[in-house]
């Protein structure tokens, strides 16, 4: 069954169009990539997934709801989450202080500290850190930052926009098992990913957009032997 299903979603900032008649669908308890070139509307689309990007047209329906004319305050509310590009954490405010940000939908304090502890969990160094300032973290402790902060509201479905950017290798490698973890629990992930390899690796299916159109779709695995796709986005890398 489709948790999230876009139909024809156009996106456009001014006289640029970003997303065109884009569709695809994401079925509950499953890993999706979206992958493309830089500029392709990869983020766009996560944006007005998210509600913080009016689209021009165009049908976001999650869980069976449309979202498209809700604030991002009420997507949240409805169970879906974004960690964004940047991480885009409050560098002054400590670790904790950070992650009680993304408890804000959580009236009970006991189902907060139920999500900090989950959080804490899967992230023992974020633990270590609570008290320190956001802005002194490592770029791949403020990764897992941006991520334990979205699941504070513990979210049906999680969106990641290029949760491995300006990592080192073992850091990417640890961030893409952290992401198997939190599928493993329960959540549904769309994934934005430059490092396509590995989003096809943990993902079963994969949306392929080119200027904001859809290009390809279809199970991650047959992709990865696709020589197009080999192609354009993964090179001869093993």
């Amino acid at each position: 069954m489709a948790l999230l299903e876009v139909r024809d979603l156009s996106v456009g900032y001014g006289a640029i169009e970003a997303v065109r008649a884009l569709s695809f669908s994401v079925e509950e308890g499953s890993i999706v990539s979206l992958i493309g070139a830089n500029g392709a509307g990869k983020s766009s689309t996560l944006l007005a997934v998210s509600g913080l990007v009016r689209p021009r047209a165009g049908s976001i329906r999650f869980a069976g709801e449309e979202l498209t004319a809700r604030r991002p305050d009420l997507i949240v509310r409805a169970g879906l989450s974004q960690v964004p590009e940047g991480r885009a954490i409050l560098g002054p405010l400590s670790v904790e202080e950070n992650l009680d940000l993304g408890a804000w939908t959580l009236r009970d304090e006991s189902r907060a500290r139920a999500a900090r502890d989950r959080v804490y969990s899967l992230f023992p160094t974020l633990a270590e850190r609570r008290r320190q300032e956001a802005g002194s973290l490592s770029g791949g402790e403020q990764q897992m930052l941006a991520i334990g902060r979205a699941l504070m509201c513990s979210p049906r479905m999680l969106l990641l926009d290029e949760p491995s950017m300006g990592l080192a290798p073992v850091l990417v490698a640890s961030v893409f098992r952290v992401i198997q973890s939190i599928h493993r629990s329960g959540t549904t992930i769309l994934l934005v990913e430059q490092n396509a390899r590995q989003a096809l690796r943990i993902s079963e299916k994969t949306v392929v957009i080119s200027h904001g159109r859809l290009v390809r779709e279809g199970p991650s695995a047959s992709l990865l032997e696709d020589p197009v796709i080999i192609e354009a986005f993964l090179g001869n890398m093993s």
